[in-house]
């Protein structure tokens, strides 16, 4: 199936598909190009004055930013873009309560940038791969992404080759991006960032997302703080964090953590169950049996 074709009239549940096969997979011209424009622009000095990162895996002639939804309005936008978040919870939606905000990062490759390690994103988690996916990856261009100047290397299928850490890179490929589409890429999925051997830097915007009972990459509660979040959205502040996961994961004093975020929250709480319809049908039966007893 051709991994470039256009969102129009394409649901989810046909892109899910070419990821499975795959991968990964290109949606062409998802956002209009006035809009990355925009965030772009609101990038730029930020990007200016970012040193360059350290280190053999994130590379000397790479620079990288994070927190991107305090610094745009448009962030918005592409984090919660509706296809985007279709795709995510048919993968991930199955093996969590739901779902967060994994990282959001700005990444430009200055010319001269070596490729970087070839690498799994899921890797972040030491815990046995192969059952289910962890995370999903969207690569937004901000700049024409080329196989000169660093565009994104993935290895097609390699999400089905686990136990291989190296595959020939006569099988990985460089897709071309223009400012617009995205990438869409498994976290099980081989890649790395490519090498920039033109004049110019190369700049894009990595948004993924992962299950809900995970610790995130980037802190969202450190990046979003309630002062912050109080200002998102409903379902953003919930994608960042305040929100419990079923049971009771991620609570303050009991209850979500989204309370924070109201105008004057109490200094007294009492705690509020947050458990799953199983866990509360389970519950009846014990009282139902007279089995139950206090903790």
């Amino acid at each position: 199936m051709n991994q470039t074709a256009t969102a129009t009239g394409r649901s989810a549940g046909r892109w899910c598909d070419e990821l499975a096969q795959q991968g990964y997979c290109i949606v062409e011209d998802l956002v209009p190009a006035a809009l990355v424009n925009a965030f772009h622009d609101d990038l730029r000095d930020r990007l200016a004055r970012t040193p360059f990162s350290v280190g053999e895996f994130h590379g000397a002639r790479s620079k990288r930013c994070g927190s991107l939804l305090k610094r745009s309005v448009h962030a918005e936008r592409f984090v919660l873009h509706p296809l985007v978040m279709n795709i995510v919870k048919e993968i991930l939606g199955p093996y969590c309560d739901c779902l967060q905000l994994n990282l959001t990062q700005a990444i430009q490759l200055h010319p001269g940038a070596e490729a970087q390690p070839p690498h799994r994103d899921h890797d972040l988690w030491r815990a046995e791969k192969g059952a289910i996916e962890f995370q999903v990856n969207v690569m937004w261009p901000l700049t024409h992404f080329t196989a000169d100047n660093g565009a994104t290397v993935i290895w097609p299928g390699s999400h089905k080759r686990l136990g291989e850490f190296l595959i020939d890179p006569a099988e990985a490929i460089s897709p071309e991006m223009q400012p617009g589409s995205a990438l869409i890429f498994l976290g099980s999925v081989l890649h790395c960032g490519g090498a920039n051997r033109t004049s110019l830097p190369r700049t894009g915007v990595i948004i993924s997302y992962c299950l809900g009972w995970l610790k995130p990459y980037e802190n969202q509660w450190l990046a979003y703080p309630p002062d912050v979040a109080r200002y998102f959205s409903s379902e953003l502040a919930a994608l960042v964090g305040y929100q419990q996961h079923r049971p009771n994961l991620g609570n303050y004093e009991g209850q979500s953590p989204a309370i924070l975020l109201s105008d004057n929250p109490p200094d007294f709480l009492g705690a509020v169950d947050a458990v799953a319809p199983e866990h509360l049908e389970f519950i009846a039966k014990l009282k139902g049996r007279g089995t139950l007893a206090a903790a």
